[in-house]
This record gives structure tokens, sequence and C-alpha cells, in this order.
């Protein structure tokens, strides 16, 4: 099984923040109660006084602190919460402490993070700053599966925007905020779709021939393969699956190229391409689009 998910039910998910939470309240209002794909059942934060427990407070979401006394403590209790609270997905959003081996290994695939550049260039701490010193011309965010590294789990979805002159670090701050805003929520539903996953057990097996090709992928070219291959088999054409991703599979590859990438960024002339396909192979295409693009 490549992914825990779709489920077949809403999900349940908590935020875990440290801070001011403005992407956890992107995410409260992206699934509230009642969304068909899942709610925020629980907020956690080490700090207090984190104003990201205020804010799911006033959406009637149950907020928790649970001090810092150290990662063992914190992390015993936060399992335990989770646990009770039957949580399926676990997204952290500005949550400033590492987590250790055993928590990411419990949650792996399960667990996400969202970070303001374009892994994996610039991870870890003063992301803008450094953007800004090293004179890049764009910057974005990307949201990722958690592993065992700083910032360097497998890619779930990235966006980008332009470094502009006269930007200083708030300024580009600002500007990736706002990206994240609609990133994260996107990326959350890949994942509750089954269209975003780490590469794990079963994959090699599912690529086949095409595996050799997809190994030598960069980290930012591997989740568009994983989700033509996750295309192809929702489509009921798993065995087209090493074709595809070899450009050897015909207009159902295509087809699934061209929704993969669209899925992560729209294009006029890729939305053109995909209306000239026959239309057994836009419409399943389009269908996919509907459902990840817009909130249910």
């Amino acid at each position: 099984m490549l992914s825990p998910f779709p489920l077949g039910r809403p999900a349940r998910m908590a935020v875990m923040a440290s801070g001011r939470g403005t992407n956890l309240e992107a995410l409260l209002e992206a699934f509230p109660p009642g969304n068909p794909w899942g709610e925020v059942v629980l907020v956690l934060s080490d700090n207090p006084e984190a104003y990201a427990l205020k804010r799911a407070e006033r959406r009637g979401v149950e907020a928790v602190a649970i001090p810092w006394r150290g990662r063992r403590s914190f992390e015993a209790e936060a399992q335990a919460l989770l646990r009770a609270r039957g949580v399926d997905l676990v997204l952290l959003a500005g949550f400033m402490r590492l987590l250790s081996p055993g928590f990411v290994e419990a949650w792996y695939g399960r667990l996400l993070n969202i970070h303001p550049s374009l892994l994996p260039d610039y991870p870890g701490l003063r992301v803008h700053e450094r953007v800004l010193e090293g004179g890049e011309k764009e910057t974005g965010s990307t949201v990722h599966f958690v592993d065992q590294g700083m910032d360097t789990g497998p890619i779930v979805l990235q966006g980008r925007v332009p470094v502009l002159p006269g930007d200083t670090p708030e300024t580009l701050e600002r500007r990736v905020l706002f990206l994240e805003h609609r990133l994260y929520p996107k990326a959350v539903r890949l994942v509750l779709s089954g269209l975003a996953f780490p590469p794990g057990e079963g994959l090699k097996a599912l690529l086949g021939e095409a595996w050799p090709r997809f190994q030598g992928l960069s980290p930012r070219e591997k989740p568009l393969y994983l989700r033509v291959a996750a295309l192809l088999s929702a489509w009921g054409l798993r065995d087209r699956v090493p074709a595809a991703l070899l450009g050897q599979g015909g207009d159902w590859a295509r087809g699934a190229f061209l929704t993969a990438h669209l899925l992560a960024e729209d294009h006029p002339a890729l939305r053109q391409e995909l209306a000239q396909l026959p239309e057994e192979v836009r419409l399943r295409a389009e269908e996919g689009l509907r459902r990840v693009e817009l909130p249910l």
C-alpha cells in the first residue's frame, strides 16, 4: 500500500504550532467541522502563550498547551492526546521543535510540515535573509513529509513567488506567507486523496522498469512522477505506470502528466493540451482536478 489515504471518511487532523498560527488559521478555515475532506480536531503547542491556541479556541477547536520540559516528556503527552482523539494526520505549522526519530517513525507518511523556501534549498532558520543574501530571483514555500532530518523529507507540493528589487526579509516573508495560506490546504487535500505520499514499500514493484529512472530524479521532480503513478492507479491503469514514467504511455500517460502538473500549478497551455485529449481521458483528468483544486 503506497498511502494510508484516502480513508473513505473525513480525516481527523491535529495541528502543532509554537507561535502566531497564521498557517493554522488557514487550515482551520479550509477544514471546518463538516468538511468532507476532514477537520482539525486538535491544536497542540509547546508554548502556553502561543497565539495559535487562541485562534483554535475562538473556533471551538480543542487547544492544548504542553509546556516544554524536554522532548521525551512533550512527545509522550502529545502521542497520548493524538491517539485519544483518533488523529489521522498531523500538520506542523510553525512548530519550532525537532521531533524525535521515534515520533517521526510512528507518524511517517501522516506528518507534514511547511517551510518558507524552495527545498532542498535554504533549510533551517533565517530563510528570507539567506535568500536575499544569496541573490535569488525567486523563492517560495514547500510542504513536505517530515522525516528524521531538518526540512529533508519528501516534497508534497511547492509554490513560487518572485524576489523583487528592494525586497527586505519582511516584505519577502509577507509574500511567502500569503502563498503558504493557499499552498498548505491544497497539499493536505493531495495527501488525503492519496495523490501524494512518500516513497515506500511497494513503490519499486509498481514502477517496475521505470524504477531506475525514478531514483535518478531530483527531490523536486519526484512528487510529479508519484502523482502520475497515483492517478493512473486510481484510473484502473496500474499496469501502465512503468511505461508512462518512461514516456511511452500514450494518451492516458499524457493525461496523467498534464493533470499532475496542473495539480501543482495551473497553466493555460496545459489546460489547452488537456482539452484536446480523447474525451475519456479528459473527463477523468478534469474529475481529478476538480476534486483537489476546490474545497468540497
